[in-house]
């Protein structure tokens, strides 16, 4: 069975259309990943591979030399959830294009020297539970599983429940030792967030680095009030003290060369038009190549919104949903990387990934494929049948690499 990449993209373009927001909307956990999940297995089963769904939810299919031997593994892979209204290629060009890369590889080995493993991630970008990579997290032991089970959606939908729904048992996840020992090193091919390769006409790219980044939940709790009745002067407006601390993340991300800084999500309640909110919630995203820059970053923000929020007599409470150092790739695996793809240029990313959260344990890699809009977690994310396809190609030949050749030694440079 052989599949081209943009095929397999287009088998599962409409799963989770949202027609209100465009794009798709595929929350972690949710009936559209699971249908994705499904779509999953049903390849990998017809490809004749090994198939399991481990204690958080990871989909796993095996590719095993003649012995059957799962040890010193290379695996492959990405996510299938979404943003809300995001773009059709943010995991699941790495799905596919590890369904592609398998079958270019069958074309030249009857059985592989090495396994290989294609893995799919659940709830990468943390829409639903607010906890980006929240599967590699609990499979590295980086989240409390405590933490995890408790964590609700905008709904008050548990993570318990929604992964008892989903065939999971709750009570079994954390941190997956075995797994992960079964693992010499990771790559994950990604659609490209930014423009970088478009600019220099190129195909595919190395990733280098991920920026630092991390959420914070602020709650700003006021009086909720009249809007005709209540006097100017004597109101206690949460609404105000968001608006302030909207403009003060903008400020500071503007402060620092290449900070970016993001309030993406707010809610008020009661949400009324002629009522002064009793209380209002912002979500806080901060990127930067330094760590430390990105807490400096957020010290100043909370600085400003506390004094706004003494001043309008409203309290604020702020929690770090989650943070995310920065990280630099292997660089062993990189310049393995290199010398496999040597026309490929390295960008640096400010998204997070999985792979991202792997490297405290396992030597990872990442390669990116060109969006000529530059444009991601929206509906213009895109790229090319020619691009998708160049990308499945290259994760192959890497692939084919790291198979006939092990690494040196386990575990991150």
């Amino acid at each position: 069975m052989s599949t081209p990449t943009a095929t397999l993209l287009a088998e599962i373009a409409e799963i989770g259309r949202d027609e209100v927001r465009g794009g798709v909307t595929r929350p972690g956990l949710g009936s559209a990943e699971i249908a994705l999940r499904d779509w999953f297995i049903e390849h990998a089963r017809a490809r004749g591979l090994e198939v399991e769904i481990d204690r958080n939810g990871l989909t796993w299919a095996w590719w095993l030399p003649v012995d059957g031997s799962r040890d010193g593994a290379v695996a492959t892979g990405s996510h299938l959830d979404s943003v809300p209204g995001g773009g059709a290629l943010d995991g699941p060009l790495g799905v596919a294009g590890a369904l592609r890369a398998l079958d270019v590889l069958r074309t030249r080995h009857a059985h592989p020297p090495r396994p290989l493993a294609l893995v799919v991630f659940c709830e990468e970008e943390g829409s639903r539970f607010g906890l980006p990579c929240l599967g590699s997290r609990l499979m590295t032991g980086a989240v409390a599983p405590e933490r995890v089970r408790g964590l609700r959606d905008a709904h008050g939908v548990t993570f318990s429940s929604a992964a008892r729904d989903a065939g999971i048992d709750p009570d079994g996840i954390g941190e997956n030792p075995e797994a992960l020992a079964h693992l010499a090193a990771f790559v994950e091919l990604h659609v490209e967030q930014g423009r970088g390769l478009q600019d220099l006409g190129r195909p595919v790219a190395i990733a280098g680095s991920i920026l630092a980044h991390g959420r914070w939940q602020v709650t700003l709790t006021g009086a909720g009030d009249h809007a005709g009745t209540t006097r100017m002067a004597d109101r206690h407006d949460p609404v105000v003290v968001l608006a302030g601390i909207v403009r003060a993340v903008r400020q500071a991300a503007r402060s620092w060369p290449d900070a970016r800084g993001t309030v993406g999500r707010v809610e008020v309640v009661p949400g009324g038009t002629n009522v002064i909110a009793s209380r209002a919630r912002a979500w806080i995203d901060l990127r930067h190549a330094s760590d430390d820059v990105v807490r400096s970053m957020l010290a100043t923000i909370l600085s400003d919104a506390a004094r706004e929020a003494e001043s309008e007599g409203c309290s604020l409470a702020v929690t770090e949903e989650s943070f995310t150092p920065a990280v630099a790739f292997d660089t062993r695996l990189a310049a393995r990387l290199r010398s496999v793809l040597p026309d490929a240029p390295v960008l640096d990313t400010g998204a997070g990934h999985d792979a991202g959260i792997l490297a405290a344990r396992v030597q990872t890699a990442m390669l990116f494929a060109r969006n000529p809009t530059g444009t991601s977690h929206a509906p213009a994310e895109s790229c090319t049948d020619e691009d998708a396809e160049a990308g499945a190609v290259a994760l192959a030949d890497v692939l084919d690499d790291l198979l006939a050749r092990p690494l040196d030694a386990p575990g991150p440079s």
